[in-house]
């Protein structure tokens, strides 16, 4: 598969660049922060794919991030447009998470709009992995601005292709496997996420909290910080170090 420009790891121009080892944007000077990627951006759409026995907490603490994320900006000129839950199958709105929590999702794999943002949670992904509309669907969504997996959400972008050569991680107990299934991949231990070439992977559960609040942060650090002080949640800003 071609490499995939993707606008949002573009910095205007003469501010700044993305550091695509660590997924951290660097100034000229070149410390860490700056301003937001587009500062002219004015909504962000999220979609989350979910899946049977997808993990709740790799689908839904994102989903948190993000919702809450709208509930901030609700009126502003810069509003956040949330997240859309999109269904892995065409003609069934409901599927049954880990633990047996049942999801109404929003649209599915046959009406599912663009977004900016496209995050494929993990869970156990073998059964979906072998349905070739959903594989072919995260094939042909490769050219949405930001991609994003969590956990064994991986193991599908690497299944659609999307992921070749990367530099990814997953969760600790599944970095093996996903060196044995797709040897060209780069699989990064102790760290909460990565990014390569646009595309970002975590690790498990918290780690996707985590890159969930640095991808709001690709809008607005501010904003990303005030989510998780209205989520109490203690966010890693770094990627580093997931001991």
């Amino acid at each position: 598969m071609s490499p995939v420009a993707r606008p949002f790891e573009i910095a205007a121009v003469g501010i700044e660049r993305i550091d695509s080892d660590v997924g951290v944007r660097i100034d000229e000077d070149g410390s860490a922060g700056g301003e937001p990627y587009d500062p002219e951006m004015t909504t962000t759409d999220y979609g989350i794919l979910v899946f049977d026995d997808v993990e709740v907490l790799d689908a839904f603490g994102p989903f948190e991030v993000f919702s809450v994320a709208a509930r901030l900006t609700s009126g502003s000129e810069h509003a956040i447009g949330g997240a859309t839950l999109v269904s892995a199958y065409r003609d069934r709105p409901i599927v049954t998470a880990r633990g047996g929590l049942r999801v109404l999702t929003d649209v599915s794999i046959a009406d599912a709009p663009a977004f900016d943002v496209l995050l494929i949670p993990g869970g156990v992904t073998g059964r979906v992995e072998q349905e070739d509309a959903v594989v072919s669907w995260i094939a042909q969504r490769a050219d949405t601005p930001v991609l994003a997996s969590v956990c064994t959400g991986a193991f599908l972008l690497a299944a659609a292709g999307v992921l070749t050569d990367h530099r990814v991680t997953t969760h600790w107990d599944d970095q093996a496997e996903l060196r044995r299934r797709f040897p060209a991949l780069t699989v990064v231990p102790d760290s909460r996420w990565v990014c390569d070439r646009g595309i970002y992977t975590s690790a498990g559960i918290s780690a996707g909290i985590d890159l969930a609040l640095h991808l709001v942060s690709l809008v607005d650090r501010d904003l990303a910080r005030r989510v998780a002080r209205q989520m109490e949640y203690r966010w890693r800003e770094s990627p580093e170090g997931n001991g």
